[in-house]
């Protein structure tokens, strides 16, 4: 189901409500054979404005990748809360230190052992295009609604709406 009458601003509100709080995500990229493949990131703890973030190495393939194809997917899940959400967009490497100050934290030193003076680091920048999610009404309720579909009855699995960006 898609919001027609959703503004972007709109859009981005909802997703950023939706995310807040999930402290991973997989993001998804090409790779060169054409295969998707994804990796756990951790989520940058700054509101979301209509750009995700992440800090990885410029070293690994996964950076490579969107280097050379820059279309991705990040996932969110909090099944505790019910809520799941898949962003796409495309990926952009990014050099500038004062996001680095702002998304760096003690975390980060096990991967950089030079901390933000690592030459390795490389930001991410995910310029979202269109998401979809799924709200449900937690873990529970979303058992019980599924268990009522199987004996014949309608379950209510809570909101999924497509969001463009």
């Amino acid at each position: 189901m898609t919001q027609p009458d959703t503004t972007r601003t709109d859009s981005v509100k909802t997703l950023a409500g939706l995310i807040k709080e999930v402290h991973f995500a997989m993001l998804t990229v090409q790779t060169a054979e054409g295969h998707l493949h994804a990796h756990p990131m951790t989520t940058q703890q700054v509101e979301f404005d209509g750009d995700i973030w992440f800090i990885g190495g410029k070293d690994t393939e996964q950076v490579q990748d969107m280097a050379a194809r820059p279309q991705v997917n990040v996932s969110y899940s909090s099944p505790d809360k019910g809520v799941y959400v898949s962003v796409n967009g495309a990926a952009q490497l990014v050099e500038n230190r004062a996001k680095l100050d702002e998304l760096w934290s003690d975390f980060y030193q096990a991967y950089f052992p030079q901390g933000k003076e690592d030459p390795n680091i490389q930001l991410i920048q995910i310029h979202a295009s269109g998401a979809e999610y799924w709200e449900g009404n937690g873990k529970m309720r979303s058992l019980l609604e599924f268990a009522k579909g199987l004996v014949g009855g309608k379950p209510d699995m809570g909101e999924n709406e497509t969001i463009r960006l």
